[in-house]
Formats: structure tokens, C-alpha cells, sequence
């Protein structure tokens, strides 16, 4: 892996993207001295700012939005380090002032041409600026490391995303680019594969014999804000499922890697997605629900329905809550189903992980357990993000009466101990050539496959039904039976957990 001093190029640098995560990110790192100090940002914009305008801008941002303690004299020092270049991206044309931008502040400040560029940038710029890059030689070597990096939705189908990928290979090779999922960054997510393949106490029972099924749920309480146009054009399965969630389910799911090492761990997580099994025709109707947030009062508020929501059509049927069931196909999970659930204007924001075990048939003590009380673990990945397992015991006095107490780890009670940011994690892992927790031209191609039949049912066929939810409840209440053609569970005792802000609560009802 190659790493050192060079230059951080951002396109889209004067977006939300750059001045909320971006900068932050690399401040913290060059704070804790993770990235060396000859180090030079580089921001490319369509908008018109001098230097000092721009550095005045992220020390705004890097004081705002932070996630440690900022200090004015390390934020001054850093600023120092960014610089800014109007350009029309679309113009093959302005390429060359960019060229002639970095050899200046190169040979100015002897930083080497080593250079990560960053497309914080509309998904339809992605193709534009890595091509008018290569076309101008941004992309050679010639002695130093070129890197690009590119932010999802990565297509927008599978035709689209094989499209893509088509024509950055022809001049970038896998392994100068950097398919950025922000959710594989988290410390939660990460600690997936340590809790799986450290902790040999779990490894044997991690498999169809003892595993009932697998629940993972991401939810948000907001609506789409002012992404309406956006997001009206995507929806939940491309925003959220395509690719967050999946990548959760291959961490789940993937066999031991021969090494920890990216192409090993990679190679082990698109055999789980190759493994999912298709959900087409009616598949899709019995396996797959799809709601949209309606208009509703929470705490004397009104909050508007998504088709209230600006730039959204009145008529709009693009689905903000998915709810569905699937399988993979190979040795270990055969005959587990899969649950995701995932939506927006939800009750609370929280993403998790739930290993439902399998009841034991027999029970010593009362009745046998169905699958809704039986052993779980639980991953939160945010917030409040930990560890639980739900076991029983007795309770104390006469009798053998059993009840589910927890046994939880916070990793706010490491106090003493940094917990990096999801985008922190990631540009250090970029700049150190470290692709583990980057996604694969092979893996993105392979969740689209997937995906793919479901959106195409849903557009063509007009007998799915798009089922209204209220705002600030758990989703359509199809989604939450197991009688009838829409049946999300299999059986009747089988129930999402419904998760709160503090990991070791659970219940109906949470705050918003």
C-alpha cells in the first residue's frame, strides 16, 4: 500500500458534502497526525472564491460540524493547507488550469504529485470528471499514486452501473478506485467481522443449524427535507437497500476470509451476494412491501406527507419505507430468511443488526419458546452504538420462572477511548490504499442484480399495491403479518423488534 505526502483534490468542494463530512474528517486526521502535515486540500468548484474565501468557509464548517473539540490554532494551521479552483467541470477545456494548480502548489510547497480525488459531486458528474481526468493524464502514475473516489448511488440500475464501471476501466484500474459506502466506515460495522471471527464462542453457532432468521433495520425519523427532487428520482430500495443494507447482509453472512486483507475479504463478501436468491414475478408481491409517509400529527405538529414535501409530485408513487424477506442460497444459510425493513419518517433513528437463535424444542422450564423470545443479538451500528444478548434467567423466589434479562456493551462507556467518524475511517483507509471497506467493481454489479427484478415488477406491474403509512409510526401495517398474500413473516409469532435510541430498550413505542 502506498501512502505519504500528496494532494487531496475535492470536486463539488462549495456542497453540504465537503463542509459537513469532508473537512471535518480531514481535520481530525491531520489533528491526531494520521495523514502526514505535507499534505495540500485542493477544492474544485463551479463557483467563483478566492483561496482565503474558501479556507474562511471550512474553518466554519470544521468548527460546526466536528465530532471532537476543536481548537482555533489547529483549525487555523489546517486552513493553511487549502486551496480552491473555480472550474467548469463539464469544460474538457478547463482541465489543464487544474494541472497547472496542483504542479504550482507542488512546487511551491514540495509536497509530491501523489493525488486522491474526490467526486463530492451529482451522480451524473462522475463519468464526466473521470474521463475528462484521464483524457488530461490525471489518472498515470508515473512514479506517484493516483486515486479517485467516487460517492453512491454508483448507477442507477444494473445496466447503468455495468455501464459505468465499463468506461472508468478503460483508463482507471479497480485499484485506483475507491467505491465509497459511508455505512462500511462505521466503528459497529467494522466490529462485525472482529465479534464474528475473534470470539470462537459465536463462529460454531453462526449457521442454519442454530440461527432462526436475521432482522436488520434502518430507520429515520425525518422525511426528505429539501431532497425531494433527488430522492423522488431514487427512491428507498436504490437510496438505502441497494447498498447500505446489502453490505450489512455481506458482512453478516460471508464465510471466514483466508486473510484480513481487501481482495480477501472481498472476495468472501460477493460470494454472499452472487448466493442471494432472485425475488422475481410474484416473488416480489409476496416478499417485498412497499409504503409511503403520509401527512400526521406528532406532538401537536403537523408533518407533511411525502407528496407535500417540496419539488415531490402529487401523484408520486416512489416508495420511502421497504420492507421485505429473502434468502441465500449456500451451506451455512439455507432456509434462513432474511428481513430487512428500512424507511423514513419512522418513530426514531436507529440502525441494527438482530441474530434471532433458534428456540430449543424442548423447554425444562414452562412452555417451548417461539422464535420472538428466543436468544438474540443485537448489533447496533447507530446510534448508541454497542452490543446486546438477550438470554434467560430466573427470576428470584419459588419456581423455575423464567425471564430475558440483557447483557449489553456501550461504546460510550469507553470514555477513554476516540471513536473515529464513518468518513474519518474511510479517507484514512483511501489515502493508506487500504480498499477492505470499499466496495467492489463485482459487488455493486451483484447487489444491482438483485435489486433490479424488484424495481422492474414494481414499474411494470400496477396490481402492488404502494400502501400509505403515518408519519412517525413503524410503516405500513402490512408489512408487520404473517396471514394473508403479503405475508413479510412466516409465522405468527415471529415480530420485528422495535428498537429505541438507547440500545437496551425496546418496546411499541419511541421517541421521535
Amino acid at each position: 500500500m502506498e501512502s505519504g505526502p500528496g494532494m487531496f483534490v475535492i470536486f463539488g468542494a462549495s456542497g453540504d458534502l465537503t463542509k459537513r463530512k469532508l473537512m471535518p474528517a480531514l481535520y481530525a486526521l491531520f489533528r491526531q497526525q494520521l495523514i502526514p502535515p505535507q499534505v495540500a486540500v485542493v477544492g474544485v468548484g463551479r463557483t467563483a472564491m478566492a483561496n482565503e474565501a474558501f479556507r474562511e468557509a471550512m474553518r466554519e464548517g470544521v468548527s460546526r460540524y466536528s465530532e471532537q473539540q476543536t481548537d482555533a490554532g489547529h483549525v487555523a494551521e489546517f486552513s493553511r493547507r487549502l486551496y480552491y479552483e473555480s472550474l467548469d467541470t463539464e469544460q474538457d477545456a478547463a482541465y489543464p488550469a487544474l494541472k497547472t494548480k496542483l504542479a504550482a502548489i507542488a512546487s511551491d510547497s514540495g509536497i509530491p504529485a501523489n493525488c486522491m480525488f474526490y467526486l463530492a459531486t451529482p451522480p451524473s458528474m462522475y463519468e464526466t470528471i473521470a474521463l475528462r481526468l484521464a483524457h488530461h493524464g490525471f489518472h498515470q502514475s508515473n512514479g506517484t499514486w493516483r486515486r479517485i473516489v467516487i460517492e453512491k448511488p454508483f448507477g442507477y440500475n444494473l445496466a447503468s452501473a455495468q455501464a459505468l464501471n465499463e468506461k472508468l476501466l478503460r483508463y482507471w484500474t479497480e485499484d485506483q478506485l475507491y467505491r465509497i459506502d459511508h455505512y462500511l466506515g462505521k466503528e459497529t460495522v467494522q466490529n462485525l467481522l472482529a465479534f464474528r471471527f475473534s470470539n470462537e464462542i459465536f463462529e460454531p453457532l453462526w449457521n442454519s443449524h442454530f440461527i432462526h432468521h436475521v432482522q436488520i433495520t434502518s430507520c429515520e425519523s425525518i422525511g426528505v427535507d429539501n431532497r425531494g427532487k433527488y430522492y423522488d428520482g431514487s427512491g428507498l430500495m436504490r437510496d438505502m437497500v441497494q447498498n447500505h443494507l446489502l453490505q450489512l447482509v455481506g458482512m453478516i453472512a460471508m464465510e471466514p476470509p483466508a486473510r484480513f486483507d481487501a481482495r480477501s475479504v472481498r472476495n468472501e463478501t460477493i460470494k454472499v451476494f452472487e448466493s442471494l436468491k432472485p425475488l422475481k414475478g410474484r416473488d416480489v408481491e409476496r416478499c417485498v412491501i412497499r409504503g409511503q409517509y403520509t401527512g400526521a400529527t406528532i406532538r401537536g405538529e403537523h408533518v407533511p406527507g411525502y407528496r407535500e414535501e417540496k419539488d415531490v409530485p402529487p401523484d408520486s408513487r416512489t416508495e420511502t419505507f421497504v420492507a421485505m424477506r429473502f434468502f441465500i442460497d449456500n451451506w451455512r444459510w439455507s432456509g434462513v430468511p432474511f428481513y430487512i425493513r428500512a424507511g423514513k419518517r419512522l418513530p426514531t433513528r436507529v440502525t441494527e443488526a438482530v441474530i434471532h437463535f433458534r428456540p430449543k424444542a424442548y423447554q425444562l422450564f414452562g412452555k417451548a419458546k417461539t422464535a420472538a423470545d428466543s436468544n438474540q443479538l443485537i448489533i447496533r451500528i447507530q446510534p448508541d452504538e454497542g452490543i446486546l444478548l438477550k438470554f434467560g434467567m430466573k427470576l428470584p423466589g419459588a419456581g423455575f420462572n423464567i425471564k430475558s434479562v440483557d447483557m449489553d456493551f456501550h461504546y460510550a462507556d469507553l470514555s477513554e477511548v476516540y471513536v473515529p467518524a464513518a468518513y474519518e475511517r474511510l479517507l484514512l483507509d483511501c489515502w493508506l490504499g487500504d480498499a477492505t471497506l470499499f466496495t467492489r467493481n463485482d459487488a455493486v454489479e451483484a447487489c444491482w442484480k438483485f435489486v433490479d427484478p424488484i424495481l422492474e415488477e414494481w414499474q411494470n406491474n400496477p396490481n402492488i399495491r404502494l400502501y400509505g403509512y403515518p408519519a412517525g409510526t413503524w410503516g405500513p401495517r402490512e408489512a408487520d403479518t404473517a396471514s394473508g398474500l403479503f405475508a413479510v413473516f412466516d409465522y405468527d409469532e415471529m415480530r420485528w423488534r422495535f428498537p429505541c435510541k438507547n440500545l437496551s430498550n425496546d418496546g411499541l413505542y419511541c421517541e421521535l
